[in-house]
C-alpha cells in the first residue's frame, strides 16, 4: 500500500516541491471520493466507535495511503483495490501505549511487535535509556541502528531521548533523532538536588520543543518540589500508586499514566477503582506497561487487557477505551494523527466483538491487517529487520572474583551473640522504601542463619563487573564493589540463578545458598556479554543471552519465550515456584532499585 504523507505533517514552507506533494494529495484524495480514481481498502459492515461523541454508529471505513480519507462513503460511486467484511464487529481506533520503557522487555523491536500488536496495540510512546546507557560510548549509533528500520514495525513507536542514565551529549544528540520527539523520563531524586547535568537535559528538552517525560515521585518529595517539574514543562506523570498519588498528579496539571505492568495486579484495581469512586473525568488519564514481560504480554494482553479491567472496576467502556487511545494521542499532541477514525487518521484498526472486554480479532495498521486472533501474520513483512550487528563481544570482568566476596557478614552482632543484623532485599518492594531492609536473624556458631521469622530464604550478591582499578584493601590493585544480604522473591533449595544488566553500571545480582555454587554460576555468565544462568553442581541448567549490548534477545518471539520459560522450568525443579512474571524480568527489576538506593557505584 503506499503512502500518502498527511499535508499536516509537511512545513508549509518547503518550496516547490512540497507544494506539489500537497497538491496531488489533495486531487487524488478528490477524486476518490468522486469516483474517479480508485482506493486501497473498503472495510465494511462494522459498527464503528465514533470516540468524539462517545456513540457507536454502523457503516465502512475507506482508506487510502494508509489512512481513513471517508466514513461510510457512497459505495455506488467508491471505487477499491480491496474489500474487507467487518463482520458486524466493532471498529475501534488502534491501542496505545503512552508510556513503555521499549528496551527493558528483552526483545528486539520486531519480536516485541509480536507480542504486543496482536493484542491491538499499534502505537507505542518508548523510553529507550537502558538501551542506550548500555551501549556507552557507542549509544549514539547504537540508537540510530535500533531505529533504522522503524517503519517497518507492524506497530508505530514514538521514542523519548534519555532524561537519565547516560550523558547530556547522548540526549542531545538522540533528541535530533528521528522517531526521538522529546525528553524521557526525569530521575526526580537527583533532579531535585540541583544536578548541572539534568538542568543542562531540561533545557535541552525545552529547546527541542518535545514533549518531557516525567517520574514525578509523588511518595519521595515534599510537597514544595512537587512544583519543580510541572513547572520546568514536564509534560505527564506515571509514578502513581494509588489514590493520593492520581489527585496530586492531576492536581499539578500532569497527564497522569496508569501504569499495569509494575507491582501486583492489586495496584492497578485500587487506581482504577479510584478513578471510578472519585469521578475524575477520564481525560485526564492515558493507559500504560512501564514495564511488562512479552510472556505476560501473551497470557493477559496489554493495553485491551486493563481496558477490559477498567470496565470491570466500573468504568464506562467507551471512556476506558478513550484512556488507551484518544486521550493517549492527545496528550502528545497527535490526535490529528491516530486515536480515532476519523478522516485524516492514519488507518490503526481494531475490530472486537465486545467494547466491555477488548477481544482483538483483526489489527490493522495504516490500513493492512497485520494481526488475527492474537496472532501476527506470516504475511506481516518483517524482513530486513535484522538486528544482529547489535551483538557484541562478551568482555569479562570477574576473572579474578573469589567465592569468598560473597559470603554474608553480619552488619553487626547482637550482645548476646545469638542474632545477627543483614541486609534483606525483597523483589516485590521494588520502587519503594521496603526493597532494602536491615532485619534480625538467627545466628549461629558464627555463621548468618538465612531465615527471617522461621522462614527460609536465599541469600544475594550484587556484584561490580569491572573493578575501577583503584588499590584493594588487599593490595592486590583492584576494589570490587560488592553487596550481600538475604532475598525475598526468588526461593531454591539447591543451585544459583545470576542475571546481568549493564544499566546505568554493569553488576551482576546471583541468588542461592552456597557461595561456591553462586560464584560457579557468576563465572559462567560472565562469559557472556549478558542474559540469565541457572546452574546446579556448578553446571547450567537453562539460560537466556542476550547479546545486544547486553539488554536485548537476538531471537525472534518464539525463541525468547523458551529461554525465558526454561528458567522458569529449571528454577521449579531447584525448588522455586513462580507466579506472574517470568523470574528472569522480577530479577531484572532488581537493578531499578538497586541503583535509585545507592547499591551500584
Amino acid at each position: 500500500m503506499v503512502q500518502v504523507e498527511n499535508p499536516s505533517r509537511m512545513g508549509g514552507t518547503g518550496g516547490t516541491d512540497a507544494v506539489s506533494v500537497h497538491d496531488e494529495h489533495v486531487r487524488t484524495i478528490f477524486n476518490i471520493l468522486q469516483g474517479e480514481e480508485t482506493a486501497d481498502l473498503l472495510l465494511r459492515n462494522l459498527h464503528v466507535l465514533d470516540v468524539h461523541s462517545e456513540t457507536v454508529f454502523q457503516g465502512s471505513i475507506l482508506v487510502h495511503g494508509q489512512r481513513i480519507i471517508a466514513l461510510n462513503p457512497d459505495e455506488s460511486i467508491v471505487r477499491t483495490r480491496e474489500t474487507f467484511d467487518g463482520q458486524g464487529l466493532y471498529a475501534i481506533p488502534g491501542l496505545i501505549d503512552a508510556h513503555l520503557h521499549f528496551d527493558a522487555q528483552l526483545a528486539h523491536p520486531a519480536a516485541f511487535g509480536e507480542a504486543i500488536v496482536p493484542s491491538g496495540t499499534t502505537t507505542i510512546f518508548a523510553e529507550t535509556l537502558d538501551f542506550a546507557s548500555a551501549a556507552g560510548d557507542e549509544a549514539i549509533e547504537a540508537v540510530r541502528a535500533l531505529f533504522k528500520d522503524h517503519e517497518k514495525l507492524p506497530y508505530r513507536i514514538y521514542a523519548f531521548a534519555p532524561g537519565k542514565k547516560t550523558s547530556v551529549e547522548v540526549t542531545e544528540a538522540m533528541l535530533a533523532m528521528d522517531p526521538v520527539i522529546g525528553l524521557g523520563e526525569l530521575a526526580h531524586l537527583s533532579y531535585m538536588t540541583g544536578n548541572d547535568d539534568d538542568f543542562r537535559r531540561s533545557a535541552l528538552g525545552r529547546a527541542n520543543g518535545g514533549w518531557v517525560n516525567s517520574h514525578w515521585g509523588v511518595t519521595a518529595l515534599s510537597d514544595m518540589l512537587l512544583n519543580y517539574m510541572p513547572a520546568i514543562g514536564a509534560h505527564n506523570n506515571h509514578d502513581v500508586w494509588n489514590e493520593e498519588d492520581i489527585e496530586k498528579s492531576v492536581r499539578y496539571g500532569l497527564n497522569t499514566q496508569i501504569k499495569f505492568g509494575v507491582g501486583s495486579p492489586e495496584v492497578i484495581r485500587t487506581m482504577l477503582r479510584a478513578i471510578v469512586k472519585r469521578r475524575w473525568p477520564a481525560e485526564n488519564f492515558q493507559l500504560c506497561a512501564d514495564n511488562i514481560s512479552v510472556d505476560r504480554v501473551l497470557k493477559q494482553g496489554h493495553i485491551d487487557w486493563v481496558i477490559s479491567l477498567a470496565v470491570e472496576m466500573g468504568m464506562n467502556p467507551i471512556h476506558a477505551i478513550k484512556m488507551g487511545t484518544l486521550y493517549a494521542a492527545r496528550s502528545f499532541g497527535m490526535d490529528n494523527e491516530f486515536g480515532s477514525l476519523a478522516p485524516g487518521r492514519f488507518a490503526d484498526i481494531v475490530l472486537t466483538d465486545s467494547l466491555s472486554r477488548i477481544n482483538p480479532r483483526y489489527v490493522f495498521k495504516g490500513g493492512t491487517l497485520v494481526a488475527q486472533d492474537r496472532k501476527l501474520l506470516t504475511s506481516t513483512d518483517l524482513s530486513g529487520l535484522d538486528y544482529s550487528g547489535m551483538a557484541k563481544t562478551p568482555r569479562p570482568g570477574l576473572t579474578d572474583l573469589t567465592p569468598d566476596e560473597l559470603d554474608l557478614t553480619p552488619i553487626e552482632v547482637s550482645a548476646d551473640g545469638t542474632r545477627a543484623k543483614v541486609l534483606l532485599f525483597d523483589v516485590y518492594g521494588r520502587g519503594h522504601l521496603k526493597f532494602a531492609q536491615e532485619v534480625w536473624v538467627p545466628y549461629r556458631d558464627g555463621q548468618v542463619v538465612p531465615e527471617l521469622d522461621g522462614t527460609p530464604l536465599n541469600r544475594i550478591s550484587v556484584v561490580q563487573r569491572y573493578t575501577d582499578g583503584s588499590q584493594g584493601p588487599d593490595g592486590s590493585g583492584r576494589e570490587r564493589h560488592v553487596v550481600n544480604g538475604l532475598f525475598k522473591g526468588v526461593s531454591i533449595s539447591r543451585g544459583a540463578v545470576s542475571t546481568f544488566w549493564p544499566a546505568p553500571y554493569p553488576y551482576f545480582v546471583s541468588v542461592g545458598s552456597d557461595s561456591t555454587e553462586m560464584h560457579a554460576n557468576l563465572t559462567l555468565l560472565d562469559t557472556r556479554v549478558g542474559g540469565c544462568l541457572v546452574t546446579e553442581d556448578g553446571l547450567p541448567q537453562a539460560e537466556l543471552d542476550l547479546p545486544l549490548y547486553g539488554v536485548m534477545a537476538d531471537t525472534d518471539l518464539s525463541g525468547l519465550l523458551a529461554a525465558t520459560r526454561s528458567i522458569d522450568a529449571a528454577l521449579e525443579e531447584l525448588g522455586h515456584h513462580n507466579e506472574g512474571e517470568p523470574v528472569v524480568n522480577k530479577l531484572l527489576t532488581l537493578f531499578i532499585s538497586l541503583d535509585r538506593f545507592g547499591f551500584m557505584h
